[in-house]
């Protein structure tokens, strides 16, 4: 019996739009944790600009995706994380938090969907920024969301592969 989770994380963004490289710093932290700890199985760490057809050939055959981006939120808190979850075929978004893309992830859910090119669960992190200005570096209330977000996807990452290796 195969008991190995195909596991994909997705940071979505741009590293030299400030805090829209959030996805990418976190996935960065993963990397960092997941190689310092010993951990039940693997996962695909990758980066991504956000483009529809990428997202879903990263995903493709996952087990899991999660895939994190910054979001814009009206009101916006900086640095606020949403966790969402792919619900009957369509993402749930709550509280009016948006991508900070021009086609957003429900984009490439709906075209995914479309396909049958969808992950068996598909997460979302969506981290509220406050500045996608040119340049590097994260604002401050968003570069502390970083450690927490990593360490509960560390998490996520364990739990789904003992789930898979209890069944």
């Amino acid at each position: 019996m195969n008991t190995t989770a195909r596991i994909t994380v997705i940071g979505v963004g741009n590293e030299y739009r400030r805090d829209d490289g959030v996805g990418w710093a976190v996935v960065t932290r993963l990397a960092e944790r997941l190689r310092n700890a010993p951990s039940p199985g693997r996962a695909a760490l990758v980066v991504c600009d956000g483009d529809p057809a990428r997202l879903i050939s990263h995903w493709e055959g996952a087990d899991l995706a999660i895939v994190v981006d910054a979001a814009h939120a009206h009101p916006g808190r900086p640095g606020r994380v949403h966790r969402l979850e792919l619900a009957g075929g369509r993402l749930a978004v709550a509280d009016g938090a948006t991508s900070s893309h021009g086609l957003g992830l429900g984009d490439a859910v709906e075209l995914a969907r479309e396909l049958d090119r969808l992950p068996a669960l598909l997460v979302v992190y969506a981290v509220e920024g406050a500045d996608c200005s040119p340049g590097t570096g994260l604002s401050a209330p968003v570069g502390a969301a970083v450690d927490s977000l990593a360490d509960e996807i560390a998490g996520q990452i364990a739990d789904h592969h003992r789930r898979i290796a209890g069944r």
